[in-house]
């Protein structure tokens, strides 16, 4: 059997370090099959390149990996755009002096395999999930057989086959001394159908669903190394299936003492779940509300309205439950006037944060990329390699921005810009906080009868 050198490339630290568990995930497939797997972190490591160079040196490996996270860091705001790729190809020059195969992976590079795999010169790809594909492409490489250049993608491996992460006790150890927080996979898939998602072309639309049981002992082995953080990482927690309410009830039976968070769809949820969730450990909730008025919500292909936004809000601010909600101004049917609405329409939500974000970084396989191709806002084989944003055909882009800083610029709970919100976490970092942090810019009442309903609120804004 070979030794395999896999890097995990990614450095960014915004809003905080994250585990790099797709590469931990392909080490214990890789382990399974009976190699020697060697897990390299290049923010772990200092991201240094001649540290990277000595590790090589050391490992003498027979191939190597590499694991691309992201592509560039989506904001549309900023006057510079954070390339990771480039990076990336910096560790590819470096993982090449050794003359081994290069296989590149992740779910940056799976976004745009053959762009990637020629910028950056790796030898070999896998797009979406690489567990099996990478024991695969190694084992025909090992017999000398002819084997295509990017291996794509295939049926979802189904749940209870995702193998855990082989967790490597000092990255772990450098994770929760960074943020304090550790992510799970409890799922793969998405069972939505939102207009600019990568999440079903990389994964699926069937949610694939993790036995509860193991997810749960993985839970239980991460507090014995110290973990007490967890988020979990699935493209949208609160599954129409129910999983997560059994995960959490489990979590409860077991009494793993966790504080967790996730993402969630804002929906119907009744009170009695939220109490089980919060039973459970769950600290706060970040939210995909992506869009703020009926009109932009339909235009993202989602399927609830604002007034559902603001009653699952409600319900958590009556469980004290932090939330986050995640919003994009200048997608389909934006105009001026939905972004004043948009506006005040966040403003009214009670208790909560937001991160209003400006413009949509296109893929391509996405219904946002057709639209756009048929507005005439992009050709349909452009290259995505350098980002290109969506921004509504009916608005003109800095008179919305100038509106958006306009009106939050009194909120210190509207992080808008973006990279002023990251500002502010930086802040809480150097005073020695850690987790997600957001959830410190929210103070409960503590008297909840003398809450405003958001409702109320809203009917304010827009009688104002």
């Amino acid at each position: 059997m070979s030794t395999v050198f896999l890097v995990s490339a990614n450095t960014n630290v915004e809003p905080y370090p994250v585990y790099p568990i797709g590469m931990s995930v392909i080490a214990g497939a890789l382990h399974n099959a009976g190699h020697k797997v060697i897990q390299y972190d290049m923010l772990a490591t200092g991201n240094s390149l001649d540290h990277l160079r000595c590790a090589l040196t050391e490992a003498a490996p027979d191939y190597a990996g590499i694991s691309i996270r992201n592509v560039d860091n989506v904001d549309s705001f900023t006057s510079h755009t954070n390339k990771y790729i480039h990076k990336a190809k910096r560790i590819v020059d470096v993982l090449k002096e050794s003359e081994v195969p290069v296989i590149a992976g992740g779910a940056g590079f799976s976004l745009l395999p053959e762009e990637i795999l020629g910028f950056t010169g790796a030898d070999y790809g896998i797009i979406g999930e690489g567990e099996r594909k990478m024991v695969e492409l190694i084992a025909r490489l090992e017999q000398g057989e002819e084997t295509k250049q990017i291996y794509g993608k295939e049926k979802g491996i189904p749940g209870k086959e995702i193998l855990v992460p082989r967790w490597e006790p000092q990255l772990l150890r450098y994770y929760l001394d960074q943020s304090g927080v550790i992510n799970v996979q409890t799922k793969r898939g998405c069972e939505h159908c939102c207009a600019y998602c990568t999440y079903p072309h990389l994964e699926g639309h069937k949610m694939r669903v993790r036995p509860v049981d193991e997810v749960a002992d993985e839970l239980e082995m991460l507090c014995k190394c110290g973990a007490d953080n967890i988020f979990f990482t699935d493209s949208v927690l609160n599954d129409r299936g129910g999983h997560y309410l059994q995960l959490a009830e489990e979590i409860i039976r077991r009494k793993i003492k966790i504080s967790w968070c996730g993402f969630f769809q804002p929906g119907p949820i009744e009170n009695d779940e939220l109490a089980l969730l919060k039973r459970s450990g769950l600290q706060a909730m970040e939210v995909g509300t992506d869009a703020t008025s009926d009109a932009t919500l339909k235009g993202l292909h989602k399927s609830f309205t604002f007034d559902e936004v603001m009653e699952f809000n409600d319900k958590c601010v009556a469980q004290r439950i932090p939330c986050a909600h995640f919003v994009i101004f200048g997608g389909p049917d934006e105009t001026m006037e939905t972004v004043r609405e948009g506006i005040a329409n966040m403003n009214s939500l009670n208790n909560c944060v937001v991160f209003p974000f400006s413009g949509i970084r296109l893929h391509e396989g996405t219904p946002l990329f057709t639209r756009a191709v048929k507005e005439g806002l992009i050709r349909g084989n452009q290259s995505l390699l350098e980002p290109f944003y969506y921004f509504s055909p009916q608005l003109d882009k800095d008179e919305m921005n100038a509106a958006l800083t306009e009106g939050f610029k009194k909120r210190r709970d509207r992080l808008f810009p973006p990279d002023e919100g990251q500002q502010r976490i930086n802040i809480m970092k150097k005073f020695g906080f850690r987790g997600i942090l957001w959830d410190q810019l929210i103070k409960f009442d503590d008297q909840p009868g003398n809450k405003i309903p958001s409702q109320s609120l809203r009917d304010s804004a827009h009688a104002s």
